[in-house]
Parts: structure tokens; sequence; C-alpha cells
């Protein structure tokens, strides 16, 4: 591998800052249309009760991922290194939080969001194949596993014509899954340092697509319920499938075919945003080094997305596709508002620090109050998935403290971990980076002060 590491300045080893404006808005719409709208319109309709409650959903669904993203947006600029949530919480309230974040996003969000969104593509493609039911469940996880006009409806008499009483409880679950559906908002945070200028496309990217999914979000699911009716969509295994056959006759088989290419480009996406988090993990000493390191060629984190990809086949075979996302948006909820709060933190305690945006401080705010409402009633309501979840999170513990803090083992663990370190190497055809983009030369002073070391994300 040293050969790899001495080809010089001329061919350095390094993440390329290769993505623009039109690229990072791209990364963000894709990951979000990516399933989320052809599988959750079902179960949001199926908690609110109603088509007009439904709606609202939506638009609020939308309303809160822009307050979302205006706070990412500000600790994006503030703090400019790859890693997302992760690498914000991890400067904001040390190595430990940083740490149980990770914890869950490797284990957790990320590979259940890839086996939802697989799930969807394979059901998606072999829903013609068995039209009359239910695909079966060993051909949609094998497939999943290859591919890593009825318009009084919308009348006001008829959108709030509950077929039940929708409780708090009902609400909370309702936007659980409208949440997955704009799940992604916060993906370009995570390739920061691949950006091109990120100080102005992050916070531009992140403003032209969040209005423009939430309008997109809307507008098809009056389109569904224009052309089904609540029952019938509720009744349905493909919601797209089902709109298709209703409204496209022969051309039926369209729908199936842009869904499979639209979960398909979801994937990618995923892939692409969760690998680099697993790299900022590394490279800040959370992971094993192995994942921090990129190819000597491609100069992508191949050790990272096969370990993104290995779990996200260990999360697919368990639970069903909506247990799965009740399972995934709690846990995505939760270290969203964590990440808020580290921004009232940072200004709390770093209140000159440069931030090139500044956002008032009722965005976090109410962004905070909705997140404490939703995550108590989901925990209410849905308390075994959730507690599930916590649970998971809090195994992180003693995992950062044998793995991270405990940094004088014995020298046959050290000796273990070099050799499949080398092996890992060997197999990948990997390196570390060499110095990789010169980051700090375009930041302010104050920005670089917030840039710790590996070793001293790892001692604290």
């Amino acid at each position: 591998m040293a050969g790899g590491e001495q080809r010089g300045a001329r061919e350095r080893v390094a993440l390329k800052k290769e993505i623009g404006l039109l690229s990072a808005c791209a990364i963000i719409i894709g990951n979000i249309i990516g399933s989320g709208i052809f599988i959750s319109p079902k179960g949001v309709l199926e908690h609110s009760g109603s088509v007009g409650l439904a709606l609202i959903i939506w638009v609020l669904g939308g309303g809160v991922a822009a307050l979302g993203s205006l706070c990412y947006a500000e600790l994006g600029v503030t703090i400019p290194k790859s890693g997302g949530d992760y690498s914000y919480v991890t400067e904001i309230f040390g190595g430990l939080a940083g740490f149980l974040l990770l914890w869950s996003a490797v284990l957790i969000m990320y590979p259940t969001s890839l086996a939802v969104i697989s799930l969807t593509f394979s059901n998606y493609v072999l829903q013609p194949v068995f039209p009359n039911c239910i695909p079966p469940y060993n051909a949609s996880r094998i497939l999943s596993m290859v591919c890593l006009r009825n318009y009084k409806e919308l009348t006001p008499s008829n959108a709030f014509n509950f077929w039940m009483t929708p409780s708090v409880g009902h609400l909370a679950l309702a936007f659980l899954q409208g949440s997955f559906a704009f799940s992604g908002w916060n993906f370009l945070n995570y390739v920061t340092e691949e950006l091109v200028d990120p100080r102005r496309n992050l916070p531009r990217a992140i403003f032209i697509s969040i209005p423009l999914v939430t309008f997109v979000y809307t507008f098809t699911n009056i389109a569904y319920f224009t052309a089904m009716s609540p029952q019938e969509l509720l009744s349905s295994n493909a919601v797209a499938v089902t709109f298709g056959e209703k409204l496209l006759g022969y051309f039926s088989w369209v729908m199936p075919v842009s869904v499979a290419l639209s979960t398909f480009g979801g994937i990618n996406g995923y892939l692409f945003t969760s690998s680099r988090l697993c790299f900022s993990g590394a490279r800040e000493g959370h992971l094993p080094s192995l994942l921090a390191m990129i190819h000597v060629k491609h100069c992508t984190p191949i050790p990272a997305l096969l370990v993104c990809c290995l779990a996200t086949l260990i999360i697919m075979l368990v639970g069903d596709t909506y247990t799965l996302i009740n399972y995934v948006s709690f846990i995505n909820y939760l270290c969203y508002g964590v990440t808020i709060i580290g921004l009232i933190v940072l200004r709390w305690r770093k209140p000159k620090i440069f931030r090139p945006i500044k956002v008032n401080l009722l965005i976090p705010i109410t962004y905070l109050a909705f997140w404490a409402f939703l995550l108590i009633f989901s925990l209410y309501s849905e308390p075994v998935v959730c507690g599930v979840g916590l649970i998971i999170i809090i195994t992180g513990v003693p995992v950062f403290f044998l793995g991270v803090y405990w940094r004088n083992k014995p020298k046959s663990v050290n000796r273990l971990i070099e050799s499949m370190t080398c092996w890992g190497q060997k197999l990948c055809f990997v390196v570390y980076p060499q110095g990789g983009v010169a980051e700090e030369e375009e930041e302010a002073p104050s920005a670089r002060s917030w840039r710790p070391a590996s070793e001293k994300a790892a001692r604290k």
C-alpha cells in the first residue's frame, strides 16, 4: 500500500471537490424523493383518518423539514466538515454523544432506510407479476438484495369525512410516516468537504430543494386522491401501480418501471452519503481506521460502502416495511433534535464564532417544540418499536468505552486490529487520504479552531 501513498502531489489520493450547486440540489432531491412518496401515503392516510388531514400533514411535514434544514444550513457553514449530524454533535457535546449518534446511524437509521427503499423497489417490480396478491416474501427480499378521476374526494365535505377519529398518538404516527418521505433533507451536510464553495452552495441547495419537494409531494398526493378513493389507496399494495392502472390503461407498466428507477437512484444517493458518515466517524477515531480509507484510483470509501451494504442486508430480513418506517423515523427525529439543540448550545458557548448564516432563534425553538410532541406521543403509541431503538442506542455506551475511550489495549489486540486493517487494505486496495482538500485554507480562523484532531475526539 506504500506505493499507492507515494504517487505524488500530482495525483494525490483525496476526496475531490466536485459537487456544484446543481449536483447538490440533485443529491437532496434524489435522496428525499426515493421511495417515500410511493409508500408513505398509505401510512399517513391510515393514521390520519381523512383525506384532508392527510394533505395537511404532508404540507406541515414539508414545513418542519424546512425549519430543520435552515438550522442545518447554519451548522453546515459554521462547522464545514463532512459527517453532518455526527460531526456537529461530536464537536459540540463531545465524543460520547457523537459516537452514540454514529452508532444509531450505522446500526439503525441508514441500513433501515436503505432496506425500506430496496423493498419498495422489489415490491413495485414484482407487483405486475402478482397483480392480485402481495408479492411473495422471499421473492421481494431476493430482488431487494439484487438492486442495492375521482375529484369529489377533495371537496371539503368529503376531504374531512373521518372514517375514524384519530387520537394524538395516531397523528404522531402519521407524521412519522410522512417524515420518512422527507428524510434525506440533511444529507448534503454529510459531503460538505466535497462541495464546491460550501458556504454559498450548501444553503442555496437547501433553499431550492425543500420547497420544491414539498410542492411535488403535496400535488402527488392530490393526484392519488383524485384517481383513487381512500379505501382503494389503503387496500393497495403498491399505490403508484394502482394509480397507473386507473389512469394509464395499457400503459400502466410505465408506473412500476418509473418507481423502480426512482428507488434505484435513491439507493445510490443513500449509499453515497451514508458511506461518508462511516468515513467521517473512522477519521475521528470512532470507527475502525479501515473505514477512513479510500480507493487509490477511484477515491471512494470502499470499506465504508461495504459496511453500509452488509448492515442493510441484515435489516432487510427483519420486520415489515411500515414497522421499519416507524422504527427509523423515530430514531431520525431523535438525532435531528439533539443536533438542533446543539445549535442553541453552540450559540451560548461560542457567541462570536464566525457564522455566514445565522437563523432566528425562534426557528430551532419551534422545531424542537414539534420534535418533543412527536417523540413523546410516538413513544406512547408504539412503545415497543421506539423502545427497541432507544435500547440499541444505549448499547453504544459500553462499546464507546471499550473501543474508543480505552486506549491502552493489550498488544495482542492491537496486533490483531493492525493485521485485519492490512488485510482489508489489500482486499479493497485502499489507503488513507493524502491531506484531502485544503479546507482549512478556506476557513476563517474561528471556524478552524473548531476542528479537533482524531485523537482529541477519541479521548473525549
